[in-house]
């Protein structure tokens, strides 16, 4: 790994302290990490997660994304997501807008899709670069299922809190059946002091997110009684970084917070690097309709009726229409065909970002 300087502790950078939940207690039943993970999930939508099991494979998968974002453009390209809804494959950097100015996104990634990872080498969505199939058995597999086994542990201390059924959640969340769950690998290069954004402001479309990070550059919207202000989050040396997506706020009512965040260039001392990410994001089976399941639990319930703008705010669609819908939004190339973008090369995406 490589040894970056460190992440500025000086207080020239705001940063957001997150609460810190021990998996490895989490999954033997222990009340006091649920509340904890309840209290973050319920009022930030962040936390850490200590003691996680898929840190071994962490190092492996960025491995694994440096030799494929290695490889030339035209290479590259033949693993294009494309710019219809689609998100396994490779996406350039530049493809979004990040403001109203017009600005682009710096990151550049290759999505590995759940149901391909655990069906290799059968294909079920997408055939990916022999970069990714010579770690899909050893690394890319296992690294995926030890994310889904944990988020089922998350996912039974949302199901209880909320007062759900038994396993309502985690069936609405079934790896065994087809989703857009995937994992990414991301790349940010170095970039002068003055850039702005790497990647805009967001939420996330799906319901659980892992993150793997070694700079900063993450940043979190946060409302306090100073109003609404971005704060870094620094990253933790074998901690994840796990927050709430859109889909489990809306199944929750609201109670689970999905909050806004963004990636900048890292801060301080760590600015100039190269930054890398790793996430895993899992999200509903396809099927799934995504509003609150306020006739299987009263909290969520009175939680509607509280707040009744949200109840108007459903997307009235499953997961998978919704997740389309979403992914087209801001591309910059958008309607354009692969032999254009092709014929232009990588600096067809670049805006004034970078």
């Amino acid at each position: 790994m490589t040894n970056y300087p460190p992440f500025p502790t000086d207080g020239t950078v705001a940063v957001q302290d997150l609460l810190v939940v021990d998996y490895k207690l989490l999954k033997e039943g222990d009340q006091e990490q649920a509340n904890i993970l309840w209290e973050a999930a319920t009022k930030w939508g962040f936390w850490y997660l200590k003691n996680q099991e898929a840190e071994s494979f962490v190092e492996p998968m960025f491995k694994m994304g440096q030799e494929t974002l290695s490889l030339p453009f035209e290479e590259k390209m033949k693993y294009w997501q494309g710019n219809k809804g689609a998100s396994f494959g490779y996406r350039a950097a530049g493809a979004t807008y990040v403001d109203v100015d017009g600005s682009t996104d710096a990151s550049e990634f290759i999505n590995i899709s759940k149901d391909d990872a655990m069906a290799y080498p059968r294909v079920v969505h997408k055939v990916y670069p022999e970069t990714v199939n010579a770690y899909m058995k050893d690394t890319v597999r296992p690294f995926i299922e030890t994310c889904i086994n944990e988020s089922r542990v998350i996912m039974k201390v949302f199901n209880e809190k909320l007062g759900l059924p038994e396993g309502t959640l985690l069936d609405l969340h079934d790896h065994t059946k087809p989703c857009i769950s995937e994992t990414r690998c991301i790349k940010v290069p170095a970039a002068p002091k003055d850039t702005k954004i790497a990647l805009g402001q967001h939420t996330d479309f799906g319901s659980l997110s892992f993150l793997a990070n070694r700079l900063g550059g993450l940043q979190v919207l946060i409302s306090d009684n100073e109003g609404e202000q971005w704060k870094y989050v620094k990253p933790i040396e074998g901690h994840f970084i796990c927050n709430i997506g859109d889909t489990l706020s809306i199944l929750s009512g609201g109670i689970l917070k999905s909050c806004t965040h963004r990636v900048l260039p890292p801060p301080g001392p760590q600015a100039g690097h190269e930054r890398w990410s790793l996430v895993y994001f899992l999200r509903p089976t396809n099927d799934v309709y995504l509003e609150a399941l306020v006739s299987r639990s009263s909290l969520i319930a009175e939680a509607v009726r509280n707040a009744p703008d949200k109840a108007n705010a459903f997307p009235e669609m499953t997961a998978a229409q919704w997740f389309v819908k979403k992914q087209s939004q801001h591309r910059t190339d958008k309607d354009k065909g692969v032999e254009s973008l092709l014929a232009s090369g990588p600096k067809n995406f670049e805006g004034s970002t970078y």
